[in-house]
């Protein structure tokens, strides 16, 4: 016996069974945990990416609509000189076909970036698009029915950039 005491002796400490498997059980604890933080960061990554992307589309679409606005004046313009052209007999016909399709073509090309005319003559009048500037009485027109319109209206991609400035029918 003195000599297994002896041999027991010379081997180097070895962990218990029970202390190997609290070892073991510590790893695996960790590695569990471990796992997890990197599930979390990846999840984490990926909502800022979305985010990011989601940010940078609505600076465009802003940038975009700062833009349009400015352009709206010239729009104006445009519909003023083909309303004043119009009453200059033959002259005023060729000049009121040119603006005419120049006003298309800038109105086609804004169209492709989002902005859309806002319909308004013989619709309800709808504050959410329309701002009412006067009342018109009539006998023809039930109340509440948009009889003209001053300044046309846009939306932007659905949202809208500017409300379009009519009178409204008070009925009779």
């Amino acid at each position: 016996m003195e000599q297994n005491e002896e041999r027991e002796d010379l081997l180097p400490d070895h962990p218990s069974s029970a202390d190997a498997e609290a070892e073991i059980q510590k790893l695996i604890e960790e590695r569990e945990s471990l796992q997890d933080r990197l599930l979390r960061r990846q999840a984490e990554f990926e909502n800022f990416k979305k985010r990011a992307e989601r940010e940078r589309s609505e600076y465009t679409q802003f940038a975009t609509a700062e833009l349009i606005r400015e352009l709206l004046g010239v729009l104006d313009s445009f519909d003023l000189a083909i309303r004043n052209a119009g009453s200059q007999g033959t002259a005023g016909e060729n000049m009121l076909r040119g603006l005419d399709l120049v006003y298309k073509q800038l109105l086609d090309t804004l169209g492709r970036f989002g902005l859309k005319a806002i319909e308004a003559r013989g619709q309800p009048f709808d504050p959410n698009f329309h701002q009412a500037i006067s009342t018109v009485a009539s006998d023809d027109v039930p109340e509440n029915t948009i009889v003209e319109e001053m300044r046309r209206g846009y939306t932007l991609n659905g949202k809208l950039l500017r409300a379009a400035m009519v009178a409204v029918s008070a009925g009779k």
